[in-house]
């Protein structure tokens, strides 16, 4: 059985890195936030347990402050690839068992997993791609990347959908679509079952194919 990471360490105190440091701190995980900036380190201590000033490119000043036992490391410099990809190898070489490192382009991302990243996100591309998705689709309240070929969406359920039930709307047949969950105003019903009415204004949220996805998006 896999064990649950609870020690985090993140390395970069700019928006990308003090949103999920701070969603961690909400998720009741232990965080230390580290920044090279001073006026980040001292703004952000009033919001986090534990921040601290460092250049995170230099291992010795890391395994001073204990980042060798942390479970997993979020590298969310933004300001230099040469840091990004620096803190990426410090945290490999002190033997971190996870690596998440922010990318700002496809060279980078390249550079970063030939470092030994674990995994690399596209935090500025990934917002672009759901901005422009919830732009055209009217109805779609959240749209997230999982694949290159599959989606998860929150679809408001307009007339159309409306008064039927999941087993009438058939929407793993026609679209192979399933149905997640329905939010219901402050209800959340997780995989409803096949006789639940979908009714006007619920928040449905769906995981499927991007061609099916667009196709149900077309007929919602």
């Amino acid at each position: 059985m896999l064990r649950v990471p609870r020690f985090f360490v993140v390395a970069g105190l700019g928006r990308f890195g003090r949103a999920v440091a701070r969603t961690l701190v909400e998720e009741g995980q232990s965080v230390l936030a580290l920044d090279v900036d001073p006026e980040r380190v001292q703004e952000m201590s009033h919001v986090l347990p534990r921040v601290a000033r460092c250049d995170c490119t230099d291992m010795e000043s890391l395994r001073v402050l204990g980042v060798q036992g942390c479970d997993v490391a979020v590298v969310a410099i933004g300001n230099s690839m040469e840091a990004s990809i620096l803190t990426t190898l410090a945290f490999k070489e002190l033997g971190v068992r996870r690596v998440i490192a922010k990318a700002i382009s496809d060279a980078h991302g390249k550079a970063l997993t030939r470092c030994g990243a674990d995994r690399v996100v596209y935090p500025q591309r990934d917002m672009g791609v759901r901005v422009a998705h919830n732009l055209v689709s009217a109805n779609v309240t959240e749209y997230v990347q999982l694949s290159p070929s599959h989606s998860m969406i929150e679809l408001v359920a307009g007339p159309r959908l409306a008064g039927k039930s999941l087993r009438e709307l058939a929407l793993s047949q026609r679209y192979e679509v399933n149905v997640m969950a329905i939010q219901r105003g402050r209800r959340t019903l997780v995989a409803p079952r096949a006789d639940e009415v979908v009714q006007l204004g619920d928040i449905l949220v769906l995981l499927g194919p991007d061609r099916g996805i667009r196709e149900l998006e077309e007929n919602a």
